[in-house]
């Protein structure tokens, strides 16, 4: 019987908790679930491929059934090409839901064979992003509560001790 492969797609600047919360419950719907960490070219990340890659592989370090790997263009075409059959999504509000909804849509036109998965994470951590994480740490804001302690301390080492 084949692997039922999911992928997990987004930029992880950085993997937050509500990011691991998913995958661990996407962990727990399918056989293998391939974190996919985007290249991200037309964003301006503050940690290198290589560091949102290393994180991730850290943080998840206790998921047997994840694996992290880096994609560029089409998240339908790296899910193929990987043999899945889900993207997973998250959702942490009804704005969420719209943006999603819409890509799920096209994503559907562009790759038919491969289902969308909404994931809502646990309610404390549902209003964490990566992007107040970022912005929070910068402005010398304690992070500890939304990453676990290996992102915790690549943002004191990238931002500073004071910060983060």
């Amino acid at each position: 019987m084949a692997q039922v492969v999911a992928v997990y797609p987004g930029t992880f600047d950085p993997i937050t908790l509500g990011h691991e919360d998913l995958v661990r419950r996407a962990a727990q719907l399918f056989d293998r679930v391939i974190v996919a960490v985007a290249i991200a070219h037309h964003k301006k990340t503050l940690f290198s491929l290589d560091e949102r890659m290393d994180m991730a592989r850290e943080a998840l370090a206790d998921c047997h059934e994840v694996q992290v790997e880096p994609f560029e263009g089409l998240v339908t075409a790296f899910t193929a090409a990987h043999g899945g059959t889900a993207m997973v999504r998250g959702l942490r509000s009804g704005t969420d839901f719209d943006y999603e909804f819409q890509l799920a849509g096209m994503n559907r036109a562009l790759a038919p064979q491969i289902e969308t998965v909404f994931l809502a994470p646990a309610s404390q951590y549902q209003f964490i992003s990566s992007t107040l994480v970022r912005e929070i740490a910068t402005l010398g804001g304690d992070v500890a509560q939304f990453v676990s302690p290996v992102v915790l301390a690549r943002l004191q080492a990238k931002l500073g001790k004071g910060r983060a």
